[in-house]
């Protein structure tokens, strides 16, 4: 069996992106008003972004999460350019593996489930401040109840769970929605797909384990802003999910840049497991992988399609100025 080493710990760095956070103070008990409705049934999801190399194209489609929760799309331009493509880009990410085989992995399960506990038995209320473990208590009682199970996690788990149980009572699903409606078009039409990802393997994780367990991590900051997110950004992330699910390309332009939770992977990332796995440099590689793969289906393609988080895609450091910069014309959807 092929296990994921350490993937709970890395989920918060790829959890897709909350707003960030607004400048007005939270009321008194520590949480805003929900006011936006989140919508439900079909709709039409975003345009995409092109990419042209003179009579070739490249589209793209930017994914978001949360989206949500009863949300079914229906993109009649996915499926007219998935018709045509050549060539689908799919983005995987950085992923973390080990050969270990199925019964050894079963041995080993113990250990990776302990690892998301706090070293030495401590509780959250022994590791985290005074202040924000007020806090925590009054947004667990509010989106968790009173399992105490959460108690014994590191806090960056415990933001986990937290986030986890807040976005599914505001209506929001934290999961990929977008990528089961592309592969079911390229079920229909298949395309070539260029999977991008970079792998670290680790060979024997049984030390790797041992250390991480007894590992404390820098991870105070992810704990607190992520109930700062909670706290403040709920009303915003439906906004932004409403947005992505009715093809409102100026409102997304118009919220605030998505967040992209450094606090949490660099808890990971920098503590001297992340560092010593060589997990920064993966993801520069993996940067560079995509824009290669991008380049390749341009030149070889006269339609090609990818899927990118919205937050990788945008921006004056994303995926599409790189693009640009090397002389790809670049087309929003709403242009």
């Amino acid at each position: 069996m092929r296990k994921t080493m350490l993937a709970a710990a890395l989920t918060l760095g790829f959890m897709s992106m909350p707003l960030q956070a607004q400048q007005a103070a939270p009321p008194a008990d520590g949480i805003r008003t929900e006011a936006t409705v989140v919508v439900e049934g079909e709709q039409p999801g975003p345009g995409l972004w092109l990419v042209r190399k003179g009579s070739h194209d490249l589209y793209v489609l930017g994914t978001l999460r949360p989206l949500p929760m009863k949300m079914q799309w229906q993109s009649a331009q996915l499926q007219q350019v998935l018709a045509q493509a050549q060539e689908v880009i799919r983005m995987r990410g950085v992923q973390i593996d080990a050969d270990v085989g199925f019964f050894r992995g079963l041995l080993l399960m113990p250990k990776l489930l302990g690892a998301r506990n706090n070293p030495d038995d401590r509780k959250l209320q022994q590791v985290v401040s005074p202040a924000s473990y007020a806090r925590w208590q009054t947004l667990k009682a509010r989106y968790i109840g009173s399992d105490g199970g959460v108690e014994k996690r590191r806090p960056l788990f415990a933001a986990q769970e937290l986030y986890s149980a807040a976005m599914k009572k505001s209506g929001l699903d934290t999961h990929d929605l977008a990528w089961p409606v592309v592969a079911e078009a390229i079920k229909a039409h298949s395309p070539t797909v260029t999977v991008v990802k970079e792998t670290i393997v680790i060979k024997d994780p049984k030390p790797l384990l041992k250390e991480w367990s007894k590992t404390t991590l820098d991870d105070l900051a992810c704990f607190d802003s992520t109930m700062t997110h909670i706290e403040t950004d709920l009303d915003a992330m439906r906004a932004r999910a409403n947005a992505w699910a009715t093809g409102d390309v100026a409102a997304l332009r118009a919220l605030p840049p998505a967040y992209r939770w450094e606090a949490c992977s660099n808890a990971i990332t920098e503590a001297g497991i992340g560092k010593r796995l060589g997990y920064g440099d993966a993801q520069r590689k993996l940067r560079a992988k995509w824009l290669v793969a991008a380049e390749a289906a341009l030149e070889r393609n006269t339609v090609s399609f990818a899927t990118l988080a919205l937050s990788d895609m945008l921006g004056t450091d994303g995926y599409l100025a790189a693009l640009q910069a090397k002389g790809y014309t670049v087309i929003a959807p709403d242009e």
